[in-house]
């Protein structure tokens, strides 16, 4: 593919958690439309029960012949987001897209969620949203078509979704509720703020490490169909995309893919948390 063909090219995405998953997903779908890529994890060295490193993330991207850079960080410290910013910058020449990708979740009952995994939640996926947007914004502000895109849900209020595991609800939507904020906030700067969902479970680690593992991935889709809906909201214009908050099954069929068999899931996938599956039958 010609530099012509690749609509991300020169452009520098910079994405939280990384390593794996649906982050590592999305910067290799990036990649592949030309896109430079900074990654900040923390995972340095291998973890005995996840897959793969910030360093084999970076390896993973220039297999498909891109450009990209390991910062060794943690989210929640702005010293670290500051020096993924930074890195960004120094390498690159600017910053065109974030994807606040790192999240915690803990779904425990109330009266059976330690104080520290509620703060582990708030502090990554609320704090760690909050401190990467704001150390890219200046550099966004100088670009042509600039891109945040938040891995949270719609807002829901649906009571079942309320009660089924509040914190972890809280940690979502308020990530949701700062990007919808930054929308409003920023609707004048060129900036195209948005949230990315799944339709159903994603066959990740999450899934996998989970007491019936197997069985659950087998009716997830993978990490690609993330990548895919995201590359399509990076290359359309950023004014298109402020303020929304879309799922990743909905955005390939407004491009016109409606066959998702590739993505694995069989013919009934488990429908993700958040998402009332009555409200999806046209998906």
């Amino acid at each position: 593919m010609s530099s012509e063909q690749r609509p991300l090219a020169d452009r520098t995405l910079v994405v939280s958690g990384g390593s794996r998953g649906i982050g590592l997903a999305i910067a290799l779908g990036a990649a592949k439309q030309g896109a430079n890529v900074v990654l900040l994890a923390k995972t340095a060295e291998p973890h005995p029960k996840l897959p793969g490193t910030v360093h084999t993330a970076v390896a993973d991207v220039e297999a498909v012949g891109a450009k990209a850079v390991a910062v060794v960080g943690d989210v929640r410290k702005e010293d670290d987001v500051q020096r993924a910013i930074d890195t960004a910058v120094q390498t690159f020449g600017g910053v065109d897209i974030v994807i606040n990708n790192a999240s915690a979740i803990a779904t425990e009952p109330t009266e059976a969620l330690a104080a520290k995994k509620f703060d582990l939640m708030m502090d990554i996926n609320v704090r760690g949203t909050f401190l990467l947007t704001k150390a890219a914004l200046p550099h966004l502000r100088k670009s042509a078509n600039a891109h945040v895109i938040t891995l949270a849900p719609p807002l829901n209020l649906n009571p079942h979704w309320l009660g089924a595991h509040p914190v972890y609800t809280v940690s979502k939507y308020g990530m949701t509720l700062l990007s919808l904020g930054w929308a409003e906030e920023y609707q004048d700067s060129g900036i195209g703020f948005s949230c990315l969902w799944p339709q159903t479970y994603i066959a990740t680690s999450a899934v996998t490490n989970l007491a019936d593992g197997d069985h659950l991935a087998s009716s997830s889709r993978s990490p690609e169909i993330m990548a895919d809906a995201a590359t399509q909201i990076l290359i359309g214009p950023a004014k298109d995309a402020n303020g929304q908050t879309y799922i990743d099954a909905d955005v390939l069929a407004a491009a016109g893919i409606t066959d998702l068999s590739r993505y694995g899931g069989g013919d009934d996938p488990i429908w993700d948390i958040f998402v009332d599956k009555k409200m999806n039958d046209k998906s």
